[in-house]
């Protein structure tokens, strides 16, 4: 990453990224094909009006993996076994607790936040389903971002991404199963995720406790004497949480920034996605298998931001000024031609595409329109999350999140409570997500300007040989 020709590293880089993102949206994806096709159109409301709330409830907790992710790469690059398998050990219980604090919020919440949303009568029954049984599924979701989090740190993408083509075709398998021959609608999509994620977090938990390097998963150190499985989870547990606080600590301090940029932008989603439901539950269906095609696109986009992410922090810490700006221009051109490929294509070719969701003529018609404003210009989004990643690979990732809090955020709540309510149409409601991609890029880019000069003057008081600690909120990987 700090020596040689920059474009190849970054595809290298990214290609397994947008893999593993595009087989996480096949999850959803299966979900609303296989309802759309054997149930209907208010299947396919009730299951695509929660992404929303599902990324709002569950963003925080995963933007943690990102913490995890940064110590254990530290710790790898340092050579600290003790303190690696400390904060895989860390890791791996805080995902447990997430989780099942998740799980009772999701299950107990589900109605009362489907109702603020203003989910329509006949969708919100089959929605609470829905949400109810996937957020039981919340502990093995957690332990899965958390643990491939921690491979990637050491550098391993290649695991995580088969791990999810087992889950993938066992998704799809499962649906068919229980929506087909068992009848069970959105209940029998919504268990066969959950049965699913489980198997691809068994294969992560499995790979850690077998791992023979440094993110071994232990329960123990070698020299204590075996008590039985779930009296070393509970000793591990306990030294953990009295006597490494600091682990997690680090976690959350170098992960929080990420979660809480994802949630702020969840509650913009969530808002404009109150706004779609006031449309009706057919509209509701047009926006759900549209937005589930637009997530192809964003995860492709994605990926180049954690290249961003990765390439900057690297070159940041081998004090390479024109490396760092290169970075940003490779990453912003590589993002843009794949924006404008991908998101053109899903655009022109959408109404075949949603087709695949459903066969009703009025909820494909309400989809092409969200094409037409969001897909057509995500490229937009795409500079906009690449200039995120370089300003957090300079160490200003508080400053990125409150740059995104204001342009994105707090700009479409504005637009929603004004420009929409003067004019009504879903063509202005969706308009809200160009505009703020623009002017928080735009913002985001001057500011990585400014500050990286600050942020190299800053290194000439660390010693050269000295080590400099990533930026927190960042990924790293050993060095290539």
């Amino acid at each position: 990453m700090i020596h040689g020709p920059m474009l190849r590293k970054v595809l290298v880089f990214s290609l397994p990224l947008m893999l593993s993102g595009v087989l996480q949206l096949l999850f959803n994806a299966a979900d609303i094909i296989v309802v759309g096709r054997f149930t209907g159109p208010e299947a396919i409301a009730a299951v695509g009006s929660t992404t929303a709330l599902v990324n709002l409830m569950i963003s925080l907790f995963v933007g943690l993996s990102v913490g995890a992710n940064v110590l254990v790469a530290q710790y790898y690059g340092a050579g600290d076994q003790k303190n690696c398998r400390e904060t895989v050990r860390a890791a791996v219980l805080l995902s447990v607790v997430a989780g099942i604090l998740l799980s009772v919020m999701g299950f107990y919440l589900s109605h009362p936040m489907l109702k603020l949303m203003g989910t329509p009568e006949n969708v919100i029954r089959l929605s609470t389903v829905y949400l109810q049984i996937f957020f039981l599924g919340m502990p093995v979701l957690m332990l899965y971002n958390f643990g491939s989090a921690v491979l990637r740190g050491v550098g391993d993408t290649r695991r995580p991404l088969i791990y999810l083509m087992i889950a993938g075709v066992l998704n799809v398998v499962l649906n068919l199963t229980f929506v087909i021959l068992f009848g069970m609608g959105v209940a029998g999509v919504a268990l066969a995720t959950i049965l699913s994620q489980a198997v691809s977090a068994g294969l992560v938990l499995r790979c850690l406790i077998v791992y023979d390097g440094m993110v071994r998963l232990t329960l123990r150190d070698r020299e204590e004497e075996r008590q039985g499985f779930f009296s070393d989870v509970r000793r591990a547990a306990l030294e953990t949480f009295h006597y490494h606080p600091e682990k997690l600590l680090s976690i959350f301090r170098n992960g929080l920034p990420a979660g809480v940029q994802t949630a702020l932008f969840s509650v913009s989603n969530v808002i404009i996605q109150s706004s779609v439901n006031s449309f009706g539950s057919v509209v509701m269906a047009g926006n759900a298998a549209a937005q589930n095609l637009e997530g192809f696109v964003y995860l492709s986009m994605n990926a180049l931001m954690q290249a961003a992410i990765t390439f900057t922090s690297a070159n940041y810490g081998a004090r390479d000024k024109k490396r760092v700006t290169r970075v940003m221009l490779i990453c912003m051109g590589v993002v843009s031609v794949i924006g404008l490929a991908l998101g053109q294509g899903v655009y022109r070719f959408g109404g075949p595409l949603l087709s695949v969701y459903t066969t009703d003529a009025e909820t494909i018609s309400y989809g092409v329109i969200r094409l037409s404003v969001i897909s057509a210009t995500y490229f937009l989004c795409g500079l906009m999350d690449t200039s995120t990643g370089c300003l957090r690979g300079i160490g200003y990732a508080f400053l990125s999140m409150m740059i995104s809090l204001i342009g994105s955020c707090v700009l479409r709540i504005i637009w929603v409570a004004t420009v929409f309510q003067a004019t009504p149409t879903l063509f202005i409601l969706y308009l809200s997500y160009p505009i703020s991609w623009i002017l928080t890029a735009a913002v985001q880019i001057g500011c990585f300007l400014f500050m990286k000069k600050r942020a190299f003057a800053r290194l000439q008081s660390v010693e050269p040989d000295a080590p400099v600690s990533p930026a927190e909120g960042t990924c790293n990987e050993k060095r290539a």
